[in-house]
């Protein structure tokens, strides 16, 4: 059996590699572990997806986005990743297993970089609205999904929020790299 040449190369990491790269103490991302839940492993089996998670938690704290919105934002995803029944794989990091993947960017949650699938823009979503008197339905509207439907508007409204805040602090990030350059030279 012949292998083909785009066989995809799994890079796997230390704790002390990740750390390196992501240029914290490792006491800090021992910090970040414990706080999102995320699994702790020994050796090198962290994989680029782990590295990818946690440096877009650092890259959102950087663009000033607190902890607090991050933990919460996480949160959400995570519940309705689980609502969704989305854990094909059985993989102990399968919440994040998606984090580097470029494809359809636009339909994938801002975290774990999940693809739902569909893009769903903020808005989009009007749960409730009742316009006529209706039959009682033979299953509850949570038995029917509702919960999911109602957690992805939190979501957008959430990942919005973050969206809509990052222009104003991507200029205070370009006037930082400036005096930086400035002040290394």
């Amino acid at each position: 059996m012949a292998v083909s040449a785009n066989v995809l190369h799994i890079i796997m990491h230390t704790f002390g590699d990740m750390a390196k790269a992501l240029n914290r103490s490792p006491v800090y991302l021992q910090g970040l572990q414990k706080r999102f839940e995320l699994p702790i492993f020994k050796g090198a089996i962290y994989s680029d997806a782990y590295l990818l998670f946690l440096q877009t938690v650092i890259s959102l704290r950087t663009l000033n986005i607190s902890e607090d919105t991050i933990l919460e934002l996480w949160r959400i995803e995570r519940k309705l990743l689980l609502l969704l029944h989305a854990d094909a794989t059985g993989s102990p990091t399968w919440l994040i297993d998606s984090c580097g993947s470029r494809r359809n960017r636009k339909r994938r949650l801002l975290l774990t970089n999940f693809d739902i699938g569909v893009y769903l823009a903020p808005g989009t979503l009007q749960l409730g609205l009742q316009f006529s008197d209706s039959t009682k339905e033979l299953f509850t509207g949570k038995e029917m999904g509702e919960d999911a439907l109602t957690l992805l508007n939190v979501y957008l409204n959430a990942s919005s929020a973050i969206r809509s805040s990052l222009p104003a602090e991507i200029r205070q990030l370009r006037t930082a790299l400036r005096l930086a350059k400035r002040l290394s030279t």
